[in-house]
């Protein structure tokens, strides 16, 4: 698999929503960083912060607009789109992952206005 392969089909199992098998994409000491938060390491921090965005969602797609493979590293431009009680949710993202040799995702980092996502909730 190349990197640019394994980030289309991770941005693809999203709509799974299923939290197990998205944190099987990454490695153990792998760093989550959503940009406006504190940086997260390994599969258990990964887990518990996708369900908490993933879980209440009823469906839920990264769409991807643009996407650049340089190296290890692979950058998506994308909309992150959420149903949440009713409620649908755009958020434009940048984000950019590194890729293992094995594979695995190492470090995700998600670039994003947080005040978009919580003005789309209320």
């Amino acid at each position: 698999m190349t990197p640019e392969s394994v980030v289309r089909s991770f941005c693809r199992a999203v709509e799974q929503r299923d939290i197990p098998a998205l944190v099987d994409f990454f490695t153990a000491d792998a760093v989550y960083h959503n940009i406006p938060l504190a940086p997260l390491t390994g599969r258990d921090a990964i887990a518990e912060t996708l369900g908490q965005f993933i879980a209440p969602a009823t469906r839920v797609e990264f769409e991807l607009i643009g996407i650049a493979t340089h190296g290890a590293t692979v950058f998506t431009e994308r909309v992150d789109r959420f149903e949440i009680n009713g409620k649908q949710i755009a958020l434009p993202v940048m984000g950019a992952f590194e890729i293992t040799p094995e594979g695995k995702i190492s470090a995700w980092r998600d670039y994003f206005d947080m005040q978009q996502f919580t003005n789309q909730l209320g």
